[in-house]
Formats: structure tokens, sequence, C-alpha cells
């Protein structure tokens, strides 16, 4: 198994960063980071290589053009991960922020589309 990164597209390497805790709004973000991936908005990354501060998750999220952290909560986990390791220019995009209430939020196809066309805006 190769670490090559083969995410980068024409206008540059996207990397989304996504909560995938256990809340329903975790689970929203975390699909919703998949679905921008398999549309080719951006590429999900590995949220816990950034926690264990692992070299070539690191480095390749420094070479990004732009990074997006999607929370689910006002806890932050991702933003506060990213922060942790070092980074300070990213986007952020919280989904109760959204109008999504933790705890009550059915995850389905309608609520992943709209975070997915909200974070990709942030994108670019």
């Amino acid at each position: 198994m190769g670490t090559g990164c083969e995410c980068s597209g024409k206008d540059g390497l996207k990397l989304i960063f996504a909560c995938s805790g256990a809340a329903d709004v975790g689970e929203l973000s975390d699909r919703a980071a998949r679905k921008m991936t398999a549309d080719g908005t951006g590429k999900m990354f590995c949220m816990a290589g950034i926690g264990g501060k692992v070299d070539f998750i690191l480095e390749t999220t420094r070479s990004a053009d732009k990074v997006l952290a999607l929370d689910g909560c006002p806890m932050d986990c991702v933003k506060r991960s990213l922060e942790n390791a070092g980074f300070a220019e990213f986007a952020t995009l919280r989904v109760t922020d959204c109008g999504f209430e933790k705890g009550k939020t059915d995850v389905n196809e309608d609520a992943v589309a709209e975070i997915a066309e909200k974070a990709a805006e942030l994108l670019g």
C-alpha cells in the first residue's frame, strides 16, 4: 500500500477533514465529506492522522491549496485538532450552524447534500 496522494486536480489540492464522531451531526459531517470526495469537490483526508501527527498526512496538508474543517457541533474537534497540529489557515463549517441539531438530526441524503453544497462553496 503506497502513501502517494492522487487527490490534486487542475485547481490544486483541496483537503476535507470531517468530524466522524458518534453524534448524528458527526455522521452528517462524515457523509458530506465522502460525498464531496465522490463528486470531485475535494479529497476527504485522515483526521486521525492529524491527531497522530503522521508525517505524510501533515506534509500533504501543508502542501494543500485549500483545507476545510467540517465539524459537527460547537466542540469543534476538527478545527481544534488542526490548530493543535500547527495549522492556522483553513476554512471551517459547523453542521449545527446550518440549522441541524445535535441528537435530533435525521441523517438522510437531502441533509448530506445540503452540507456538501455549503462546504463546497467554502472550498471554491
